[in-house]
C-alpha cells in the first residue's frame, strides 16, 4: 500500500477526504486483493481511535450515514456509501481487537494533592495581538476587533496591505496560549495558522522591494506563502532562532517548540532553501528537515508522512509511530495540562491512529481505562495522574 493511499484512508475517517481522493481510493478498493489490505490497515491503525469513541457498529453506521446526508454533492455520498462497507467489516475487527498501551508523564509525582475528577474541555481559538507600541488585546471566539490595519472575527485575524508605504517596519506579535490556536493573514496575503503555546513576529505591512520577513518566535506555525511574481518578486524568508527558511510562494511547516531539542520543517508543496550557520540546503515536497541547536545536526527525512505532521491544522491529531511520551506533549498543549504518569515503562509504546482534537480530554481517558490500558486516572484543575 503506498504512501498517498494510506493518507487518504485516514483522511477518509477524519471526515476531511475529497471528492477525487474518495473516487481514487474506491477504484483502488476494487482492485484484487486490496479490500484485505484495507481491513488490516484500518485494523492496526485505528484501534486507538475507535475504541476511545466506545465503537458500536450500528452507531457508527447512523453516524456516518447522517454525515453524508448533510453533504449536498451526490457524487460525494454516493463515495462514502460504497467505501463504507469495506469500513464496517474493518471496524468489526478493530472492536474485538486489544487495545495499545498509555500515555504521557513528568519526571516527577512527588506532593501531589488528593485529585477530584472533572471535565477538561478542548482547546479553542484564542490569542493575544501585541501592538507596535506594546498595547495587548485579546482574541476570543466570538469577540470581534478592529485596528487601523487589522480586522479579527474571533476566529482569525486579517492584515491589509496599506496604501502608504512606510519608512520603517512596525512589528506585532501574535501568541497563542496553551489551549489555543488561531489563524492569520498577513497583509501580503501570506495565511499562516499557529498551533497551541506559539509566538508569531510579523509586520504589520512589508515594505514595497524588500525581502518579507516573520519570525516563528517559537511554537508551531503552517505557512501557506503569497508568491512572490504577486509582490513584486519579493522573497519570503522566516527566521527561528538561527534557522532561516527561505521561500518563493509554497505551503510548508515549521515546528520550533521551546521544549523540545529538534526543530522540524515539513515541505507540503513548492520548494525552500534552509539556511542554518552559513550552510544551505534545499527541501523537496514530503521532506522533512530535522534540526538540532545544540548539536548543530542536522538531517532529511525523504519519506515523511505529511498528512500526520499537518493535520492539526484540520481538526485532527494523526499519528503514525510516535511514542506515547510524544504523543501527549502534543495533546497536553491542546487541552492545557499537565500529565504524569507512575509507570514509566508505558512511555515508549507507539501507536498509529487519529484523535479528534473536539473532544474533551476525560472521555479519552474513561475510555482509556475501560480498555485496561490504565487502571486509573485523577484530575485536578490541570493536572493529570495516569496510574
Amino acid at each position: 500500500m503506498n504512501k498517498k493511499i494510506k493518507n487518504t484512508i485516514i483522511k477518509y475517517f477524519s471526515k476531511s477526504a475529497s471528492i477525487s481522493e474518495l473516487e481514487e481510493l474506491s477504484r483502488w478498493l476494487n482492485e484484487e486483493g486490496n479490500a484485505l489490505l484495507f481491513r488490516e490497515f484500518v485494523k492496526i491503525n485505528y484501534v486507538i481511535e475507535y475504541g476511545l469513541i466506545d465503537f458500536d457498529t450500528e452507531e457508527e453506521k447512523q453516524k456516518i450515514h447522517a454525515m453524508i446526508r448533510k453533504r449536498q454533492s451526490k457524487r460525494l455520498k454516493s463515495r462514502y456509501i460504497a467505501l463504507y462497507k469495506y469500513a464496517a467489516a474493518a471496524v468489526l475487527i478493530i472492536a474485538s481487537t486489544y487495545l495499545l498501551r498509555d500515555i504521557y508523564f513528568d519526571n516527577s509525582v512527588k506532593d501531589i494533592p488528593v485529585l477530584v475528577k472533572t471535565n477538561i474541555e478542548p482547546g479553542t481559538d484564542k490569542a493575544t495581538l501585541t501592538l507596535g507600541d506594546g498595547t495587548h488585546v485579546l482574541l476570543e471566539k466570538g469577540q470581534d476587533l478592529k485596528t487601523q490595519n487589522a480586522n479579527s472575527n474571533g476566529k482569525e485575524i486579517v492584515y491589509e496591505a496599506s496604501e502608504i508605504h512606510p519608512q520603517e517596519t512596525v512589528y506585532n506579535y501574535l501568541t497563542i496560549p496553551r489551549g489555543g490556536q488561531y489563524r492569520i493573514v498577513l497583509s501580503d496575503k501570506t495565511e499562516v495558522w499557529l498551533n497551541s503555546e506559539s509566538q508569531l513576529k510579523f509586520p504589520v505591512t512589508f515594505i514595497k522591494g524588500e525581502t518579507r520577513k516573520v519570525e516563528l518566535v517559537y511554537g508551531e506555525a503552517y505557512f501557506d506563502v503569497s508568491p512572490s511574481n504577486d509582490n513584486n518578486g519579493a522573497k519570503f524568508k522566516v527566521v527561528n532562532q538561527s534557522q532561516v527558511v527561505e521561500v518563493l510562494g509554497t505551503e510548508f511547516n515549521l515546528k520550533a517548540y521551546k521544549d523540545e531539542d529538534q526543530i522540524y520543517t515539513t515541505l507540503v508543496e513548492g520548494k525552500v532553501a534552509i539556511h542554518i550557520n552559513g550552510e544551505k540546503q534545499n527541501l523537496l515536497p514530503d521532506q522533512q528537515a530535522k534540526w538540532i541547536p545544540h548539536t548543530n545536526s542536522f538531517s532529511i527525512n525523504t519519506d515523511v508522512n505529511v498528512y500526520n505532521e499537518i493535520s492539526w491544522k484540520n481538526g485532527v491529531f494523526s499519528f503514525d509511530g510516535k511514542s506515547l511520551k510524544e504523543i501527549m506533549k502534543i495533546v497536553s498543549r491542546w487541552y492545557d495540562v499537565e500529565v504524569f504518569f507512575l509507570d514509566k515503562k508505558v512511555e515508549t509504546t507507539r501507536f498509529v491512529g487519529v484523535i479528534r482534537k473536539n473532544r474533551k480530554l476525560e472521555d479519552i481517558l474513561i475510555n482509556i481505562k475501560n480498555f485496561g490500558i490504565i487502571k486509573d486516572y485523577e484530575i485536578n484543575d490541570k493536572r493529570v495522574i495516569l496510574k
